[in-house]
């Protein structure tokens, strides 16, 4: 609408220009449609409600509690509230206020704020009980037909955040930017999916918008925020000192709801794909998914839940078996609501215990969505004992209390985790405590993308694997070694840590802050906290900071460790914050990880699934101790509501520790208070305390026994041993069972903080791109980095796998304090070692400072193949990776189906080719050739299976170089010869890309293709 037809249907045309009206905006360019509230011509108090008046306009403030307050302005004078109680939830009796008039405003107090409404024209600014400014506009709230609009002064350094999921961002500030809070379906970076009408900022406020419509902030200055309706309504929240935007978060979800609690296997991972007439996957049962678990089982990888009917057009049989089956195999039954939640009801008694909800989002936007994550939510609730648990891809502000927030459907590659690392801490500043996306996505993906990103996912509340829309299915287990092994011992780690990942899904429940956090959130004074130094790195709670490897390489650059210690989980080194690690070596299996000091992390040791837990089970504390410092555990039975009636139990740890060098180390375990069904009476207890010195003695009641080795200390029912090649030195520690109800302390006696007596430990690095060839002696180096103090009888070890030889390299003479050492290690990998990267840890052990010491530091080396000889059929060669657009590429025949060998005879132009490769964009296959080749010839083209279609381009890559690229080809363009001159070069690449952002067809062949080499 226009101005007139709006001023015309509001009735305003007396008042526009005169005292109180509303008045067209003469400063925007807009002034024929934008409409700004005039001057007060009324006010009125009613207990916590105040009414102010401008015209035919009218404003409500109305207070909810000391630090929250709303504010509603009707153009017309008629408030409407089109989300009901759908959203805020019914809040507590309001607090005291009381109202002054001053002259040019009124204002509103509490005892901790103070809202100004100032006459002339109405125009709002909130302070607080010292009169500190929070926020103020600029502007009085104005409006067209189609939005209401907010203008907000922006401090000079005032960052902002939240706005829910925003795709690639939101764990860094929005200053400058325009984020959009609605629905869009793009689940890809740039995407909003399960958006928030919600914003705080570090001056110590957060707005939420009280509606369904669209928003658009613009974080610019000034700060302008709008909602795409004829009505204002918001609520603010004011926060104070260094947590205030936790506090802020806190006040925002006593408002819309704490987060949910889930039951301890949903914060296992979950596999889901369809079983039922799988278009995909061929003919199935829906028993055939008890197959998929016992892969699971078969492997030793944790698995919590199953959903047996995702994909569209799947349905379900035998549902009752297929929980029972799912039960025996230790896992839970999830249904996709595709057919909506009717039946809801009937499946929860049959056994289904989790519902993903993508139908909700095919229905009429926002409500639709919270009234079905509600809904099935209290459906499991109303028909079993079990906690709700739901997943949604699209929803909105109150979602939090009821479901996981997912980011939909994405391609597994190295940019999906890149812009995922920001997505899900961002989305904690909105109070969405589980959000989450599939591993390696749905499409696409690769061994290396798969590992690498269920690697960083494990330290998420929830996530799960999609399977049947892929060339080859998602599981864990699929790719074979290395990386199921990797996978499993990821996956594991995360079931160890559920004690600790749970005690933080208890605290949301209390403040609404969930477990990922930006480091923003920790470290609101860093100034580079906000900035892209921390982007695509997060704090999964407050004692790790994860830095997930994006890229296709080894080394992870510029990690950034806020204030503090800082010990990296697989070495032991320790760093001190704030600092930036340039290059830090990332073989696949090693995840960048770093714990804080100080730290004592609860974990349950060496099971697969939570039901693994019996009455005996240990419970182990992994400590990294300095200064004063102590961790709750939370527990309760895990899966029923008994907590909600007070059924649940906590158990305080306090650690001390010198904050520096030598001294005594006490680990107190309190008593646990609370009780719950399956709660231990008794249990023992297992200590990992990261000294770096060896103690004289350790004490429980009396002295504990000293053992000499790991199968001592292993076969002991209690006692202690110093490793001091774990990690740079570590306390290992067991007890016999004790009581639960009596606290205990662990003593021990003349060892130090984390780091050492004198922090004195040597750093180890490894130069990247180190390689070995099958079966070939050679060398590996190692540079040995003294600290504070010289090292003297320093010798230098490498941990290799089965198979391979290597020798200890002693190192002659003192490595100077701060100086550098670069040693040669021997090495022969075996005869038969794989042709990939393969992790080898460096141990050195040296004396410094009057103490024996250990450093060590994992590495990536390369096993090559022999290099090529005379004419060498690139098919016939093992290739160092390949990747490939549909399937696994096909040697000496066309692009087929997810299997390998199952493509067609080579044919380009009539043409047929008894040997070359056939590959479907995006494609890209390494070869080595070890400077040995002169050349490399090929016919390329679409293969004729295609009948036309496809478009692509040929390269051909050496040493990171382009050495030639084809125009672009189609299914009808003629054959492409290449000739490429190879001299001196070590590595080619085989590329092929998809030139039209269309894949299909896209069958590129290499026919023909041959090295010729020395």
């Amino acid at each position: 609408m226009r101005a007139a037809a709006v001023a015309a249907l509001l009735g305003l045309f007396a008042v526009l220009s005169g005292p109180g009206g509303a008045r067209a905006d003469e400063a925007s360019p807009e002034s024929a449609e934008t409409t700004t509230v005039g001057d007060v011509t009324g006010f009125r108090a009613d207990g916590a409600v105040y009414r102010l008046t401008a015209g035919q306009a009218e404003a409500r403030v109305s207070f909810v509690s000391k630090e929250t307050f709303r504010i509603e302005l009707a153009p017309d004078g008629k408030f409407t509230d089109p989300t009901g109680d759908d959203i805020v939830l019914p809040q507590g009796e309001p607090p005291r206020t009381r109202w002054k008039e001053r002259g040019d405003r009124y204002e509103l107090s509490t005892g901790e704020v103070t809202l100004r409404a100032y006459k002339k024209p109405l125009r709002f600014a909130l302070h607080r009980a010292d009169g500190s400014r929070v926020w103020s506009e600029t502007k009085g709230l104005s409006w067209t037909g189609e939005k209401t609009v907010q203008t907000l002064a922006r401090g000079a350094n005032e960052q902002f955040y939240g706005a829910g999921m925003q795709n690639g961002r939101g764990n860094t500030t929005h200053r400058d930017k325009t984020v959009e809070v609605a629905v869009d379906y793009n689940w890809d970076d740039g995407g909003h999916p399960n958006s928030v009408p919600f914003y705080l900022s570090s001056a110590g406020y957060g707005v939420f918008r009280n509606t369904y419509a669209p928003n658009t902030y613009a974080f610019t200055d000034p700060v302008t925020t709008s909602a795409k309706e004829q009505r204002f309504d918001a609520y603010y929240f004011a926060g104070e000192g260094a947590d205030a935007a936790k506090d802020v978060i806190g006040q925002y979800t006593d408002l819309t709801g704490k987060p949910f609690l889930p039951p301890v296997y949903g914060m296992e991972i979950g596999d889901a794909d369809c079983y039922l007439h799988n278009a995909n996957r061929g003919e199935r049962r829906t028993l055939d998914s008890l197959k998929v678990a016992d892969g699971y089982v078969e492997n030793d990888m944790p698995n919590g839940w199953m959903l047996v009917n995702d994909g569209y057009g799947c349905g379900y049989e035998d549902l009752e078996e297929t929980a029972q089956g799912l039960k025996d195999r230790k896992m839970e039954l999830g249904l996709w609501t595709e057919d909506g939640i009717e039946n809801l009801g009937a499946q929860v008694k049959a056994g289904q215990r989790v519902a993903k909800l993508d139908v909700a989002w095919v229905g009429p936007g926002y409500k639709f969505a919270l009234d079905a994550c509600k809904d099935a939510y209290q459906g499991i609730e109303d028909h079993s004992d079990a906690r709700g648990f739901t997943w949604a891809p699209e929803s909105w502000a109150g979602a939090q209390r009821c479901g996981v927030q997912w980011s939909g459907d994405q391609s597994g590659t190295w940019e999906y985790i890149r812009w995922q690392i920001p997505t899900y801490a961002g989305a904690t500043m909105s109070g969405l405590a589980y959000t989450t996306g599939d591993v390696d996505g749905i499409f696409g993906g690769s061994a290396k993308t798969y590992t690498r990103d269920l690697q960083w996912k494990m330290f998420l509340g929830t996530t799960m694997t999609m399977d049947g829309w892929a060339a080859m299915d998602k599981q864990p287990f699929r790719h074979g070694e290395p990386y199921t092994s990797v996978n499993r011992d990821y996956l594991k780690l995360k079931e160890s840590l559920l004690p600790y990942q749970y005690s933080y899904a208890h605290e949301a429940t209390k403040t609404g802050v969930g477990m990922v956090r930006p480091l923003v959130l920790e470290y609101p004074d860093d100034p580079k906290a906000a900035t892209e130094a921390a982007k695509y790195e997060f704090l999964s709670g407050e004692h790790f900071l994860v830095a997930p490897v994006y890229q296709d390489t080894t080394e992870r650059k510029d990690i950034y460790l806020p204030e503090g210690t800082w010990i990296d989980y697989w070495s032991g080194r320790t760093h001190e914050g704030p600092a930036t690690i340039d290059s830090y070596s990332a073989p696949l299996d090693t995840l960048p990880l770093f714990v804080k000091a100080g730290a004592a992390v609860p974990m349950w040791p060496g099971i697969r699934s939570y039901r693994d837990r019996t009455a005996d089970s240990p419970l182990a504390w992994d400590v990294y101790p300095q200064g004063n410092t102590s961790f709750t555990l939370y527990e309760d039975d895990g899966v029923t509501r008994q907590h909600r009636d007070g059924k649940y139990a906590t158990q305080r740890a306090d650690v001390r520790a010198p904050k520096r060098g030598a001294g005594d180390v006490s680990v107190t375990i309190n008593e646990s208070r609370g009780s719950f069904t399956g709660k231990q009476t008794a249990r023992p207890y297992e200590f990992t305390v990261h000294t770096g010195s060896e103690p004289r003695a350790v004490k429980l009641d009396r002295t504990l026994p000293e053992l000499t080795s790991k199968a001592a200390y292993d076969r002991a029912r209690q006692g202690w041993w110093y490793d001091r090649d774990d990690r740079g030195g570590v306390v290992h520690v067991k007890t016999a069972p004790l009581s639960t109800a009596k606290k205990f302390t662990v003593k021990l006696l003349g060892t130090s903080a984390v780091g050492g007596k004198k922090a004195s430990a040597a750093a180890l690095t490894a130069p990247a791109g180190q390689e070995a060839g099958a079966g070939t002696p050679g060398t590996v180096q190692v540079d040995v980095t003294a600290g504070r103090f010289d090292l003297t009888d320093t010798a230098v070890t490498l941990q290799v796998p089965e198979g391979w030889q290597t020798a200890t390299a002693n190192v002659p003479g003192r490595i100077p304090a701060g100086a550098t050492r670069r040693v040669e290690v021997a090495l022969t990998p075996a005869k038969d070692a794989e042709v990939r990267e393969t992790r080898l840890t460096a141990l050195a052990r040296y004396r410094t400072a009057g103490e024996d010491r250990t450093s060590q530091q994992r590495l990536a080396v390369s096993v090559l193949p022999p290099a090529p000889e005379g004419e060498a059929w690139a098919s016939d060669l093992v290739w160092l990776s390949e990747t490939n657009g549909y399937g696994p590429a096909e040697r000496d025949r066309s692009n087929g189906e997810s299997g390998a060998d199952d493509g067609n005879t080579l044919t380009l132009a009539g043409k047929t080719y008894e040997k070359g490769i056939g590959t479907h964009a995006d494609s890209d296959i390494a070869v080595h050739l070890g400077a040995r080749c002169t050349a490399f010839t090929a016919d390329v083209g679409i293969d004729d299976e295609i009948n036309g279609y496809g478009e692509v381009a040929f390269s051909v890559e050496g040493d990171g170089k382009v050495l030639w690229t084809s125009p672009k080809l189609t299914g009808a363009s003629a054959t492409v010869p290449v000739h490429v001159k190879l001299d001196g070069v070590r590595q080619v690449r085989l590329k092929v890309t998809d030139t039209n952002g269309s894949k299909t067809g896209d069958h590129g062949d290499w026919a023909a293709a041959k090295f010729h080499c020395a």
